[in-house]
């Protein structure tokens, strides 16, 4: 199969809207990457996605839609659809990329919980294809939990990709830190297969903090926690959690780590003591490696936080290695998910294996009396 276009969606566990990317490939080493595009959630319907993390505690099998699931899973398709047809009217006049072939659509997850081999991710994939005309290609987590996978993290095989075609990346091991709501990482040796897992709590616990104590619903540029200081002990409490003296693979629920250690701080300290769990947590995760990485790339909204990125930073100098934004690397952060949705699209189109060690895995979704199928 020759290289095909595909459009990458990704809702992640910020909830703060969809990104999409476009990119070219043939699901291996080829890769082009196109343009890319954010469309917010609106307020209110982030709160309803927050209520559905509450209905979803419900769920006992993965096709159960408890409470207002349902309607949200909807609405939620629907946006992204609208999404979908936005920007393919900004790609309207580019050649290059105003005929996709077929879309990599993620879903809101609203429920993982691995040790029982079930995650949610909200995503209606044949009203999705309806609506875009495009073949879709979704639930891609899932069927990894069935080949005795964790779900997560599930980029690894494009993070590879990237790795070995950049210039920036000049020795290896490299590994890319995806620092979302949850942080995770992919470690790529020079040859073979990667390795990648959850790493703890990425902006998650910051967001919930400062939305709890200051009303805002995030910290801008890390300029809560620059009027703080880090409060060593609550790191350490975070630190001692069984799940980081675990090896990969690992996967992480947004609600596995809660604002409990960090009770009775100040604002800006509990901002500023958080960003340093979530740095040090990635920073913990060279244990379970199998080779000490020589450069950290770092894509996803924590790398706009000064603080975590400077954690990092201090930390991994001491383990003799460089950090590096994903910028700087020649690449785009905020859409580098989004691609791999896009990538893993077309793998699973080819019959590839998505996750490492090798499974595959994702639900059909029929355009037009096409199927996309990986099982």
């Amino acid at each position: 199969m020759s290289e095909l276009c595909a459009i990458g969606l990704m809702s992640g566990t910020s909830m703060d809207g969809i990104d999409l990317a476009v990119l070219r490939t043939d699901g291996e080493n080829a890769v082009e990457r196109g343009p890319s595009f954010f469309v917010p959630y609106e307020a209110a319907f982030r709160r309803r996605i927050e209520a559905g993390l509450e209905d979803a505690k419900r769920i006992g099998k993965r096709d159960e839609r408890p409470g207002d699931l349902a309607t949200l899973e909807r609405d939620l398709t629907l946006r992204h659809a609208e999404a979908v047809a936005a920007f393919r009217a900004k790609l309207r006049d580019d050649p290059r990329w105003n005929e996709p072939d077929l879309i990599g659509f993620h879903g809101q997850t609203v429920l993982h919980r691995p040790h029982i081999g079930l995650t949610v991710q909200l995503g209606d994939g044949p009203l999705l294809a309806e609506k875009t005309d495009l073949r879709v290609v979704y639930d891609m987590r899932a069927n990894d939990m069935v080949h005795g996978g964790q779900g997560a993290p599930l980029v690894p095989a494009y993070h590879a990709a990237l790795a070995r075609a950049l210039p920036a990346v000049a020795s290896f091991p490299v590994v890319f830190v995806n620092i979302g709501g949850i942080s995770n990482i992919t470690f790529v040796p020079e040859k073979g297969d990667p390795v990648a897992f959850d790493t703890g709590p990425g902006n998650a616990l910051i967001d919930q903090w400062v939305q709890r104590e200051g009303g805002v619903p995030f910290d801008a540029g890390g300029a809560i926690a620059s009027e703080g200081g880090v409060a060593r002990p609550v790191v350490e409490r975070y630190l001692e959690k069984s799940f980081f003296k675990l090896s990969g693979p690992k996967s992480l629920d947004r609600n596995d780590f809660t604002l409990a250690e960090a009770e009775g701080l100040a604002l800006a300290d509990g901002a500023r003591t958080l960003a340093a769990v979530s740095a040090e947590a990635i920073l913990q995760s060279a244990k379970h490696l199998p080779w000490p990485p020589k450069l950290w790339i770092v894509c996803g909204g924590g790398r706009k936080n000064p603080h975590i990125v400077g954690d990092l930073r201090e930390g991994a100098a001491r383990l003799g290695a460089e950090v590096m934004l994903a910028e700087d690397a020649g690449l785009d952060g905020d859409a580098t998910e989004a691609e791999a949705w896009a990538y893993l699209a077309v793998r699973a189109l080819k019959g590839r294996p998505l996750t490492f060690p090798a499974t595959t895995g994702c639900r059909e979704a029929v355009s037009g009396g096409v199927i996309a199928r990986a099982d």
